[in-house]
């Protein structure tokens, strides 16, 4: 594929549809909920998402990457990959989309945050720092909101910006270990066979492993194990080749924009002034954050 310098229109829609995608997976998360219990729901997903990623790196030669070296760095990626799960699916089960959506993709805040002490050339300039700043505040500004009734809670809440921190643990390992130099398959695929495993462990320790069972929760996993945990994030990783980093990581805000907007189409979740700030802060701050620094002449 050809590599582009720019983005372009294509790539513009493209991005654009995986934002909603993502946004959508939130609100399929919290429907499929109903039906299975949410750790082994993450389970079930690692699962078949791996036996799709087996059949696709076949297909395509790639090989397995089960390699002896590959193992600590494997091990970590699907430690990092399973709590980030166990506290996202856990989090809509306590609290709304359009929280945990806003707070979840507050990832790219915390990274930077952390890059900026410990990666070289990561310091922060104004623009990044402001950008920082605006979205802390957008965060604070939901998690501050007095709770009334069940749909929301301080715990579902905490369990998201938890979310956030293992996504943004994961990013921050891939800067700083060599096998980030190995396909994206492979690391995908160690992401997904450990957490596998650890989440099947897990599940029992919460209860009943399904809940009200229907054929519409099998249709949820299906679209998280197909859109979203195999060939979603191969997409995502294809967009990343083609063009630059920085256009690719610009569109990170249209994530939870989508997310507020499908909680309440789908869901009926209420709006308040607290969703519509704190959206629009982080989303500002992301943008900031993204924005590639101009170099001087």
């Amino acid at each position: 594929m050809e590599r582009k310098s720019h983005m372009d229109l294509a790539g513009a829609v493209a991005l654009t549809v995986f934002a909603v995608v993502l946004g959508l997976n939130q609100v399929v998360i919290k429907l499929s909920n109903g039906g299975f219990q949410p750790i082994f729901m993450a389970g079930l997903r690692s699962a078949f998402a791996f036996l799709v990623m087996q059949a696709w790196m076949r297909y395509r030669g790639v090989h397995h990457g089960i390699r002896r070296d590959l193992l600590f760095p494997g091990l970590v990626l699907g430690l990092l990959f399973t709590f980030e799960f166990v506290c996202l699916y856990l989090a809509l089960d306590y609290t709304t989309v359009s929280r945990a959506s806003i707070i979840f993709y507050s990832m790219p805040v915390w990274l930077t945050l952390v890059a900026h002490f410990l990666l070289p050339g990561e310091q922060m300039r104004a623009p990044r720092a402001l950008g920082l700043a605006l979205a802390m505040a957008g965060v604070i500004w939901v998690l501050a909101k007095p709770y009334e009734g069940a749909e929301a809670s301080l715990f579902g809440d905490l369990l998201a910006l938890g979310a956030a921190l293992g996504w943004g643990g994961i990013a921050l390992f891939l800067r700083l270990h060599p096998v980030s130099q190995e396909r994206p398959e492979v690391q995908l695929l160690w992401q997904l066979g450990v957490s596998m495993l650890l989440l099947f462990a897990l599940a029992p320790l919460f209860g009943p492993l399904t809940r009200d069972l229907a054929p519409i929760h099998w249709a949820g996993l299906a679209f998280q194990v197909l859109a979203v945990a195999s060939f979603g994030y191969l997409f995502w990783f294809m967009l990343l080749k083609i063009y630059p980093t920085s256009g690719v990581a610009s569109f990170s805000f249209l994530s939870p924009v989508c997310g507020v907007a499908l909680g309440w189409l789908v869901l009926g979740e209420e709006i308040g002034p607290e969703i519509i700030g704190g959206l629009c802060l982080v989303a500002v701050g992301l943008v900031l954050i993204n924005r590639k620094p101009r170099i001087p002449r």
